[in-house]
């Protein structure tokens, strides 16, 4: 007969091989660390399987965007890219141009490896397409970059784009095989024109000719979250120009997302819409943070902004002194001051439907929040 003592022992010891083995599969780091992620992180990065359920993805989107599940579903061909070269008029089986081009119907791709694109003309993503870097590296970088034309219910996740430059025009294939001729091109890493229910999550932007996000032309229903903006001189424009009144439709959830070093201006710009722009770490600013023209509503709730050193601690900028910038529980550091504008009646709440919805997150944790921010090395096994 064993006795307690010697039970007491035997648990001890069973107990403690248990949590070696626990911690080594990372399950207590993820229980751990759970709390510290955002709404649309926990939604799916705790899942270690995350590599057979990519399709996950699309339930956790927030904001304007609602979720994604229009790009799920039995009829999704799934592709993967092997090849990086790019042909911008006979695009190879194999490439990211091919599926864009070649492919009819809702697309999701993932990539064999880590690899770097260089694309020849702006890649004319289509409508119903995800484009999920997780798992490798995937640059697309040092040639054109991205380019949403009239398209609808688009995933971008998980690329590093950056050292994007400027076009002329030129020919094209686009979606179902279809040449199109492209005028000119800034330069811009991911430019929306007339597109809507768009997201841009978890990627890594810089150093691009023009800017790093451009929505235009009446796009809206746009969430751009947890992404890293840096080394950029204008960040993301939302709004086409000031004679463009369309844009008096548009609206964006700007979330999650971390903002620097040496990001000078337009994050983001507003010019007529609306744009909620919530939870983000601001690491400095060159000109301003947040500005606006043509009467835009801009609600800033629970940001970070941590002023630059010197005299520029003002965040705001309103070109023509009409707009409307709430400040609604943001943490100033630094000596960061935030300029509030309201006219009577304007709009303040994103009114958010009930698949758009999520609760904004105290302001002081927002650097946990947007730690992960960029795009992310996702390990083999286990959780991402």
């Amino acid at each position: 007969m064993v006795s307690r003592s010697a039970q007491g022992t035997l648990w001890c010891f069973v107990w403690a091989i248990s949590i070696a083995v626990l911690l080594n599969s990372g399950f207590i780091q993820a229980r751990r660390t759970i709390g510290n992620m955002n709404v649309i992180d926990k939604c799916w990065r705790t899942n270690p399987n995350w590599r057979s359920n990519r399709h996950q993805l699309a339930t956790c989107s927030v904001g304007y965007v609602g979720k994604m599940r229009n790009n799920t579903g039995p009829d999704v061909t799934n592709y993967k890219v092997t090849d990086p070269s790019d042909d911008a008029l006979d695009p190879k089986p194999g490439t990211l141009r091919y599926a864009m081009t070649s492919i009819k119907g809702k697309v999701w791709i993932t990539f064999q490896r880590g690899m770097s694109i260089k694309l020849e003309k702006p890649l004319l993503v289509n409508s119903f397409s995800t484009i999920d870097g997780r798992g490798v590296i995937v640059d697309i970088a040092y040639g054109a970059c991205l380019l949403l034309q009239e398209v609808n219910n688009v995933i971008i996740h998980g690329l590093r784009i950056h050292d994007c430059v400027a076009q002329g025009p030129g020919p094209v294939m686009g979606p179902n095989g279809k040449i199109v001729q492209l005028g000119p091109v800034d330069g811009d890493a991911i430019r929306m024109v007339g597109s809507s229910k768009i997201w841009i999550d978890h990627n890594t932007l810089f150093d691009s000719h023009d800017g790093l996000i451009d929505v235009t032309r009446g796009s809206t229903d746009i969430t751009i979250s947890n992404n890293w903006f840096r080394f950029q001189d204008k960040v993301m424009l939302l709004g086409h120009d000031d004679g463009f009144q369309a844009d008096k439709g548009m609206k964006v959830t700007v979330a999650f997302n971390h903002f620097g070093p040496h990001c000078q201006q337009r994050m983001p710009r507003v010019r007529f819409g609306y744009a909620h722009v919530v939870n983000n770490l601001y690491l400095g600013w060159g000109q301003y943070a947040i500005g606006g023209s043509m009467n835009p509503n801009i609600k800033s709730q629970g940001n970070l902004f941590i002023a630059p050193e010197g005299n520029n601690k003002e965040i705001t900028w309103d070109s023509s002194e009409d707009g409307n910038f709430m400040s609604i529980h943001d943490v100033f550091e630094n000596g960061a001051s935030f300029k509030e504008s309201l006219d009577e009646g304007a709009v303040v709440s994103p009114d958010y439907r009930p698949d758009q919805n999520f609760e904004v997150a105290d302001g002081r944790v927002v650097r946990s929040l947007t730690k992960s921010a960029g795009a992310l090395k996702c390990p083999r096994i286990s959780r991402c």
